[in-house]
């Protein structure tokens, strides 16, 4: 082979890798904005998760106190029904 053909070869070969390297360079590119995108939308489920957590445990809280205070009633009744039968 003579040093002509190995220059084209050569030359041929570095073009190719240049190419590789570009192609690389954009599916670096293309992978950090879908690594961006899913942070973005880790993000936003995590602050929709805690707002949801923050309603739920109102909402559980409101319901004890409901229970409670139902409860409560239940107790009086029982408490007067006993007395009731008591006097009678």
């Amino acid at each position: 082979m003579d040093s002509a053909e190995e220059i084209r070869l050569l030359r041929a070969r570095i073009g190719e890798l240049e190419q590789r390297v570009e192609h690389l360079r954009v599916s670096r590119r293309v992978l950090m904005n879908l690594l961006e995108k899913v942070e973005r939308e880790k993000v936003a489920l995590v602050h929709k998760l805690e707002k949801e957590n923050v309603r739920l445990q109102r909402d559980n809280k409101r319901f004890a106190k409901w229970i409670f205070s139902k409860n409560k009633e239940i107790v009086e009744l029982k408490e007067r029904v006993e007395s009731a039968v008591q006097k009678a």
